[in-house]
């Protein structure tokens, strides 16, 4: 029996279609592996916003909300502990130095009154009762002085005349000796009335002095207790407006605490709280600007805190030149915070995507309009209008700008399905 011989073309031939064959089954494999592993959104436009990357000057700046406050505010205290008995001024009204805001009433502080008074007039009639002693001392010490001054007189003539008696021998030497003994005894008794007179004379200038230095203390004691009164009178320190009462008809106040806060007028300043985003940029000098009726305002970065409350940062502004007629303090204004100069950048304007990507990654619509592909971008900057755009996009491009809510964890959006 006859053998069919394989030609070698033949065999080579049946190789290459079984390899040509197994590519193929592979290529189906890997195509269909990508394509499984890509999530597409099918969208039919509506709700999507489109828009174009371009390029040009890329302004530094950011909106805020300004609030109106007063450059210098002072505050209201309380000097004396009370309860509040009346209450004189509103919130919002216009004060003067001096006038009185809301009257307390401290009964302690009344008896001390009281007990000051009963002590400065009991010291009074001390004082007086003994000036009125010391003034019958010193006209006693004055009737004793002339009238050891006449006997010390008399006693001299005594002594004289028995001296020349005793010369002549007309008396007696004891006669003479004792009239001598009474003259010197006299002149000794007035020398210490004289001390004594010299004596009491500085003690009672010393003793008056000392009670009138305590009256004088006690007195000036009396008008600091009497001016403790006055204190329960709450008064303005300065002319303006009374931004804030924190007081209730009834409500005891403690020494020291604020009660209000007085706003002086004529000199205002921008509150304004930024996103902490920008804490790291936002300095002292920074200029900005606002508009009133269309006209233009400049004002300039003041002071910015440190405490960050919230996820935002305060920060205040200053007026540079001149200021909006009838400002009133608690106004808003939109605020416009310039950060830098304008620079040349590719730009995108701002959408809702950035809350879903963080500016991380976007959808870059495809040449053809049918789809939109995931693509990874770096942000730079932002202002209320634009995004820089770092790396990732070209100027031309265009990209789904509006939220990504709907798309879930899609790599790719087809669009225009309905047409």
């Amino acid at each position: 029996m006859d053998r069919e011989i394989i030609r070698p073309y033949r065999r080579l031939k049946k190789y290459a279609l079984i390899g040509l064959a197994a590519v193929i089954v592979i290529a189906l494999g890997v195509w269909a592996f990508f394509r499984a592993a890509t999530t597409v959104y099918r969208s039919d436009d509506k709700g999507l916003i489109i828009s174009e990357v371009i390029e040009g000057d890329f302004n530094d700046y950011i909106r805020l909300t300004g609030k109106v406050e007063t450059a210098t505010s002072v505050q209201v205290s309380a000097l004396e502990t009370g309860i509040v008995e009346r209450i004189l001024v509103e919130e919002g009204s216009f004060v003067q130095a001096g006038d009185v805001i809301l009257t307390l009433f401290n009964p302690n502080l009344q008896q001390q009154i009281l007990d000051s008074e009963s002590q400065l007039a009991e010291r009074q009639n001390m004082l007086r009762d003994t000036e009125i002693a010391l003034e019958k001392e010193r006209l006693q010490l004055k009737q004793d002085i002339l009238a050891g001054r006449i006997e010390a007189n008399r006693m001299r003539r005594l002594y004289n005349q028995q001296k020349t008696l005793y010369d002549e021998k007309l008396t007696s030497r004891e006669e003479y000796l004792k009239a001598r003994e009474d003259y010197e005894l006299a002149e000794e008794k007035l020398k210490l009335l004289s001390e004594r007179i010299y004596q009491d004379s500085l003690y009672r200038s010393v003793q008056v002095g000392m009670m009138r230095e305590s009256l004088d203390n006690m007195q000036r004691n009396f008008a600091l207790v009497r001016q403790r009164a006055d204190n329960l009178n709450v008064r303005a320190s300065h002319s303006g407006q009374l931004g804030s009462l924190r007081a209730e008809l009834g409500q005891n106040i403690p020494s020291g605490q604020q009660v209000g806060q007085i706003n002086l007028v004529g000199d205002y300043k921008m509150a304004v709280n930024i996103d902490e985003f920008y804490i790291d940029r936002v300095e002292k000098g920074l200029e900005g600007s606002l508009q009133r009726n269309n006209v233009p305002y400049g004002v300039t970065v003041n002071k910015v805190y440190p405490e960050v409350s919230e996820g935002r940062f305060r920060a205040d502004l200053i007026f540079k030149g001149d200021v909006p007629e009838n400002i009133r303090v608690g106004q808003s204004y939109a605020v416009k915070l310039q950060l830098g100069d304008p620079v040349h950048a590719v730009m995108l304007p701002r959408g809702s995507f950035f809350q879903t990507t963080g500016g991380k990654w976007i959808f870059v619509v495809d040449p053809d309009g049918r789809s939109a592909t995931r693509r990874e971008i770096k942000i730079g900057r932002q202002n209320p209008e634009y995004y820089e755009i770092i790396d990732g996009l070209a100027p031309g491009e265009r990209v789904i700008s509006s939220g990504y809510a709907t798309f879930g964890n899609a790599d790719k959006i087809m669009l225009n399905v309905d047409k």
